[in-house]
């Protein structure tokens, strides 16, 4: 993790860290299953997929027509598989959606969360996913015990960057904004979050290059 939000550094600066995510899990973890299902297009169908969920729900929120992630992440793999001429059996459907249940966490995301919890700060994830991929993913990695609650913006039925995706993490915490450090995944979920008025840090696991909003540049911290 980027050494912003590294223990000593919030122990005197914020009282609370909320994730997104995919900075705790890979969301890459489904290449395996996917290339089981469209050999030497794993890579191809992947990130597809994963752009359709994330415009998927951009336009929902914005048209207020609001369906859990679990049915968007459906939506988008029936769209990529249908835009890239792979047919699904019902079998297969079911073991790419359930490789979304069973992400892999990042090798530094335990290490990171017990840190955390140690020197208590409070830790909870603001996160698209529904309650259900929340919980599966974190019981399955054996992090449950080391969150202190999974919010997912379904509690009201928005999704990032929507600015009330970003208020679930100060009505739980009941704290100030200015006391909760946003981790991003995405450069466009660092600039909502940081729009809103969270301390963010964009955590950028790929490796993408920093952009620029008409708020001001938010550079990513490299892993």
């Amino acid at each position: 993790m980027p050494k912003s939000i590294e223990p000593d550094t919030v122990r005197t600066r914020f009282a609370a860290v909320a994730f997104d995510y995919f900075v705790l899990f890979n969301p890459d973890s489904v290449l395996s299953a996917v290339e089981r299902v469209s050999p030497g297009r794993g890579r191809e169908f992947t990130n597809l997929w994963r752009t359709r969920q994330f415009e998927y729900s951009w336009l929902r929120s914005i048209t207020h027509r609001y369906v859990d992630f679990s049915v968007i992440t459906e939506d988008a793999m029936v769209y990529t598989a249908d835009a890239m001429n792979v047919e699904l059996t019902a079998s297969q459907k079911r073991q790419l959606l359930e490789a979304y249940l069973q992400l892999t966490p990042w090798p530094d995301t335990a290490r990171t969360l017990r840190r955390l919890k140690e020197s208590d700060v409070r830790v909870i994830t603001i996160a698209n996913f529904s309650p259900a991929m929340l919980r599966a993913n974190a019981d399955h990695a054996g992090l449950t015990p080391l969150v202190d609650a999974f919010i997912s913006t379904d509690a009201n039925h928005t999704y990032k960057p929507d600015p009330r995706a970003y208020q679930l993490g100060v009505d739980h915490l009941r704290l100030p904004k200015q006391d909760i450090v946003f981790a991003a995944f995405g450069g466009w979920d660092a600039a909502g979050a940081k729009s809103f008025g969270y301390p963010t840090v964009w955590v950028n696991r790929f490796n993408h290059p920093p952009r620029s909003w008409d708020f001001g540049r938010i550079a990513p911290c490299q892993i």
